[in-house]
């Protein structure tokens, strides 16, 4: 067994795929419309998913935006350096939601950005 993808709906596919490439560096995989089901789905990542695991992003055309709630925490992604990956993510417009530093009760350094829908995406040093 193995992990496959994470999926989360978006509003507004167009700018989640601008942040997930052009401010995380992922790849678009694929993306297949199903006009009868009204939605998308575009999955990212930064390998093929025949061995990494993936983001699916998920558009229901009549929805443009989405109550997050309270029971999901973010999404993980190391980074080589989490200062020098935040300064990287705020030159191209990435909104910075919790400064680089050592996590609250341990050493660990860790950095939080949001995606235009609210997500947290928490990056993490090697």
């Amino acid at each position: 067994m193995r992990l496959l993808h994470t999926m989360i709906r978006v509003g507004d596919l167009d700018r989640s795929l601008a942040f997930y490439t052009g401010v995380l560096g992922m790849s678009l995989l694929r993306r297949q419309d199903y006009p009868e089901g009204k939605f998308t789905l575009a999955f990212v990542g930064y390998g093929d998913e025949r061995s990494n695991t993936v983001l699916e992003l998920t558009h229901n055309w009549e929805t443009p935006v989405y109550q997050l709630g309270n029971g999901f925490g973010h999404v993980a992604i190391e980074v080589d350096d989490v200062y020098r990956a935040v300064e990287q993510i705020r030159a191209v417009g990435g909104k910075v939601v919790r400064e680089p530093g050592p996590m609250m009760h341990g050493s660990t350094v860790l950095a939080f950005v949001e995606d235009p829908d609210g997500y947290k995406i928490e990056l993490l040093g090697k």
